[in-house]
């Protein structure tokens, strides 16, 4: 990618989204965790264990290359973000619950992605690996492009709420187009290799993205979770921040390749996102109406 992306472009694209999570949260959304105490601990136990382990199975399974597997668990390491509130809107999951679980996911990822991304690099010594690790200095500026913008949308909700509020809408179709202008700059960067890359990466990251969102519905309502908190715990372990792993591999680790997965599952997620949505609403109503008849 040319340095002007890398070093303005993809930071500045990354903060948007940010500001824009910012913009929707409160500091209730964090107390509110207290409340909903079994939800969010099945929920954070499966996106900081289960995740990360299930991608190293993936990648171990296929046989991916080093620098590809490092992306892939820092794809597995990265949070949820607001599409995933979305989506969880959109088939009726609790988005209290997923902007809760954001909230928290966001401020812990600024230690776990670290650690997972060097652990990744650690294993797979991918060429450069050197140069590769988050090390102090570079986990600051993970933190930086996660919560300061996060921290600067929270205030300006709270200092003028009407205005957030009238934000939100364009503040998210913004994020939208920038997460695809991202992807679309990520692959263009690596266009010679694209076919290479989505032969490798492609059926890992599909899968990756279907068992994410299967987990994180199933095993809540294994656990006793409601239905509406199972939906929202699957899109949030199943729908990444795909524009925070890129802005992080580029502009963090400078590495197009590490960012290579994150741009495939960015394509990928919409799709099954909705396809599974889709699925789990038309069993729920299927369920409900067995239950009428009965």
């Amino acid at each position: 990618m040319g340095s002007a992306l890398t070093t303005v472009l993809l930071p500045l694209a990354l903060a948007i989204v940010m500001l824009g999570l910012g913009l929707s949260l409160t500091v209730g959304d964090f107390a509110r965790v207290a409340r909903q105490p079994k939800a969010v601990l099945i929920a954070l136990a499966l996106q900081l264990l289960v995740l990360p382990a299930l991608c190293f199975g993936l990648v171990l399974l296929f046989d991916l290359p080093p620098l590809l597997a490092v992306g892939m668990l820092l794809l597995a390491a990265s949070p949820g973000g607001t599409t995933a509130n979305l989506f969880s809107h959109l088939f009726r999951g609790d988005v209290a619950l997923n902007i809760s679980l954001t909230a928290v996911n966001s401020l812990i990822a600024v230690v776990t992605l670290p650690v997972v991304t060097n652990l990744a690099i650690g294993y797979f010594d991918p060429a450069d690996a050197d140069t590769l690790g988050l090390q102090f200095g570079k986990t600051v500026q993970v933190f930086a492009v996660v919560l300061v913008p996060v921290a600067i949308g929270m205030l300006i909700r709270q200092a003028r709420p009407a205005f957030a509020e009238r934000m939100d809408k364009p503040v998210r179709i913004l994020s939208a187009v920038v997460l695809a202008a991202v992807i679309v700059g990520t692959m263009v960067a690596e266009r010679e290799n694209v076919a290479g890359y989505l032969r490798d990466v492609g059926l890992p990251v599909l899968l990756f993205c279907l068992v994410s969102l299967t987990l994180g519905f199933l095993v809540p309502r294994a656990l006793g979770v409601g239905e509406r908190q199972a939906i929202a715990s699957a899109f949030e372990i199943g729908v990444h921040n795909a524009t925070l792993a890129i802005a992080v591999a580029v502009s963090v680790l400078g590495s197009v390749e590490l960012a290579v997965p994150a741009a495939v599952y960015g394509v990928v997620m919409f799709p099954v996102a909705a396809a599974f949505g889709w699925a789990i609403t038309r069993t729920s109503g299927a369920d409900r109406s067995e239950a009428r008849v009965g």
